[in-house]
């Protein structure tokens, strides 16, 4: 079965779609198999791995909302065991067309339990709001992973996220967890980022990764060229702390399953 993880936050430009492209790809280096869900009518997780978002006739929508099986959406990319369901400004329209409908936090749930499991891992990138699609990725996940800038105000926005994870918990998926927190775009010349880093990890401890994501030019640069910054500039030190994210959450992975038995 797969493992199905949102990466999420409400608030806007913390490195979420940076995170969701090269985590997904730096697994797929790692030999998994990777599905990564674009959930953004931005479509930025989808130019992000080189496709066009204005070029397509299927994208993720169709698979919510005209029932098409997500292996007849999803594409491949440059990376041979990364596969992306992609998004473009069609989904913006979905709030309204599942305004009045019944059970309308299952959509991408039900989608996903009719594909075959051959993903070891199935990431969702999320737009940055707590509006229906959010909701839906939520309810579909087993885990949520949060990006977190390391900048004012940090600790107040992951605080209301983590009540949002909660009530989505209590009304529609009790299993939800918290796959980790991610502190990203770090600069260590800087005083408050060095502030806002050790007080994440003295409030949440062990759910913070060990892996920081620095502030990096090659990361910023890498969507431009629709590449991953592990593929557009692997020595650089943002793709560098991708790759060592990837070892880490697989080394957390182990460790629950260990745990667990």
């Amino acid at each position: 079965m797969s493992k199905i993880v949102a990466i999420a936050n409400q608030k806007g430009g913390v490195g979420k779609t940076t995170t969701s492209v090269n985590l997904a790809a730096a697994l797929a280096l790692e030999g998994r198999s990777v599905l990564l869900i674009d959930l953004d009518p931005q479509g930025n997780a989808t130019s992000g791995l080189g496709i066009d978002p204005r070029s397509l006739r299927q994208t993720v929508y169709h698979s919510l909302i005209k029932s098409v099986p997500i292996e007849r959406v999803r594409l491949g990319t440059a990376v041979r065991s990364l596969f992306v369901l992609p998004a473009n400004a069609d989904l913006a329209g979905i709030e309204i067309e599942l305004a009045q409908v019944e059970y309308r936090e299952r959509y991408l749930k039900e989608a996903l339990n009719d594909i075959p499991y051959r993903y070891d891992l199935i990431f969702i990138d999320c737009p940055p709001a707590l509006g229906i699609l959010t909701i839906n990725a939520l309810t579909a996940a087993q885990t949520v992973l949060i990006p977190v800038q390391c900048e004012y105000y940090a600790m107040e926005g992951l605080t209301r996220l983590l009540s949002s994870i909660e009530r989505v918990r209590q009304s529609f998926n009790p299993e939800l967890e918290i796959e980790g927190i991610l502190l990203t775009m770090f600069d260590s010349r800087n005083t408050l980022a060095r502030q806002v880093a050790e007080q994440v990890r003295a409030y949440f401890k062990e759910k913070v990764y060990r892996t920081i994501i620095p502030r990096n030019i090659a990361l910023a640069e890498a969507p431009s060229y629709g590449r991953p910054g592990i593929l557009y500039n692997a020595t650089s030190s943002g793709s560098q702390a991708y790759i060592a994210l990837a070892k880490e959450f697989l080394s957390n992975g182990e460790k629950s399953a260990g745990e667990g038995t």
